[in-house]
């Protein structure tokens, strides 16, 4: 008798919400081909107090409805239920598991905002790489500690709990973070957020009025990973929540990985309870590469690039090894530069020699255009030919000084980002258009004479690496 009540309720309360009307208005608003090849998918489940209950067949096609129209779909049902603020969403498919349940809550239309909040959804938040894995962090001297607690971490939670790892920009504390994620996601609920963006959901949060909805967001997961957790300096109501976040954290067991640009004791404007807290787990840094990581990392690339190009292209251990010797800032900036040598190779359909190279590099090597004077290139074109600076700047059309003059000008031209006007006051007060003309006379000359390519690499040399010494 009960069970009969109870379905004729039900009933009278899905024959109550006319979905067919629903789906009509959203043909209207959003157009014909997105209703056929989105919205006509949803199925209309079940109506409770405040939200109403939706079946979609897959994971994907929910994903794509929730992140491009919810908001329409609920604005379109207030206007028939004014009561629902929220939409939660089942997966129909045979075979998903029981955890694709996974509910939608809004916030009510009324907001000036038209944002929903996502809860147990990490669409918003997930950045995880799946290119950045343990199996390609490639380990040297400088970051074998991070890379060994990181592995420790995957293999035993909460045995090192915090796990705060600092270094420098671009040194890869960023892709050990992700490695750790990636591998954890198999089994638990892991969130991996930036504290930029662990900021930017905490104010969206206290403008909606929604902060117990983030409270359970955030404390609500087996593995919380925070990328440059520096970036909350200051930020004093934020930094309370983060604190008492971390703490319910560590109280369920959770792992949690912190990430920053320096040591806990030398974050500036962060709570020191906070800073203790980052202390009382496992911190470890991450060295500038030394010179046989930089080399690993070289020759990875360069491995990677070469198996993808047959033998079409093979950058010379000459050049691998100058780039491994010279740029050590980061591992950021030695693959930056491997991909810009295998750049030119693709767009040049030939590999750069090594005066090339730096050229490329030039501002990674620290050689600027700003550490390029007219005077420089002057002066040392004037040695190469043997010849005075006096002669070369005067009028004078003698063959063995218009040369160098032509060449002095082009490599100006080349090498420096003055406009002609400049360089023709530089040269004695000539014409912009003799600049032109010295210009493209040496343009022409480099096609047909190898004597002078070989001669305008070498001053590029000698202007771009080697003034290094005399700190030019």
């Amino acid at each position: 008798m009960n069970n009969s009540i109870n379905n004729n309720l039900n009933s009278l309360k899905v024959a109550d919400f006319d979905w067919n009307i629903i789906q009509t208005d959203l043909k209207n608003k959003l157009g014909i081909n997105i209703y056929e090849s989105w919205l006509k998918k949803i199925s209309f489940l079940d109506e409770f107090n405040n939200y109403i209950l939706l079946s979609v067949p897959t994971r994907f096609i929910r994903d794509w409805i929730t992140s491009r129209y919810l908001d329409q779909i609920l604005q379109i049902i207030k206007k028939y239920k004014k009561d629902i603020i929220r939409i939660e969403f089942k997966i129909s498919e045979q075979n998903s598991p029981a955890n694709n349940f996974e509910k939608i809550n809004l916030k009510t239309i009324d907001s000036s905002e038209n944002i929903a909040f996502i809860k147990d959804s990490y669409l918003q938040y997930n950045r995880i790489d799946p290119n950045k894995r343990f199996d390609n962090f490639i380990t040297g001297s400088s970051n074998k500690l991070a890379y060994e607690a990181s592995l420790k971490v995957v293999e035993d939670t909460s045995h090192y709990n915090p796990l705060y790892i600092y270094s420098g920009v671009g040194m890869g504390k960023t892709h050990l973070l992700n490695a750790i994620g990636f591998e954890l996601k198999k089994n638990s609920k892991v969130m991996f957020i930036s504290a930029e963006r662990f900021m930017y959901q905490f104010v969206k949060s206290i403008k909606s009025n929604d902060m117990v909805k983030f409270k359970d967001y955030f404390r609500n997961t087996d593995v919380l990973l925070i990328d440059d957790i520096q970036f909350i300096s200051g930020k004093e109501a934020m930094q309370e929540e983060f604190f008492h976040t971390f703490n319910a954290l560590l109280d369920k067991g959770s792992q949690i990985i912190v990430s920053a640009d320096r040591a806990p004791n030398k974050l500036s404007r962060i709570q020191d309870r906070i800073k203790s807290r980052f202390s009382g787990g496992l911190v470890v840094d991450i060295q500038n590469p030394d010179n046989d990581l930089r080399k690993k990392i070289v020759e990875s690339k360069v491995e990677d690039f070469n198996s993808l190009n047959s033998d079409q292209f093979k950058i010379s251990r000459e050049i691998q090894d100058f780039i491994s010797n010279e740029i050590k800032a980061s591992v950021r900036e030695l693959v930056g530069a491997i991909n810009r040598i295998i750049s030119f190779s693709r767009i040049y359909n030939k590999v750069p020699n090594l005066t090339e190279t730096k050229i490329i590099l030039r501002d990674l090597l620290n050689l600027g255009e700003n550490k390029v004077t007219i005077d420089l290139i002057q002066t040392l074109v004037c040695k190469y030919f043997k010849i005075s600076k006096n002669e070369m700047l005067s009028s004078r059309r003698s063959r063995y000084l218009v040369r160098p003059r032509q060449i002095a000008i082009y490599l100006t031209k080349i090498l420096t980002s003055k406009s002609l006007p400049e360089i023709g006051r530089e040269f004695s007060n000539r014409d912009h258009t003799t600049i032109i003309h010295s210009v493209k006379t040496i343009e022409k000359l480099k096609e047909r004479n190898l004597d002078m390519v070989d001669s305008i690499n070498n001053l590029k040399n000698q202007i771009l690496y080697n003034n290094k010494e005399n700190e030019i």
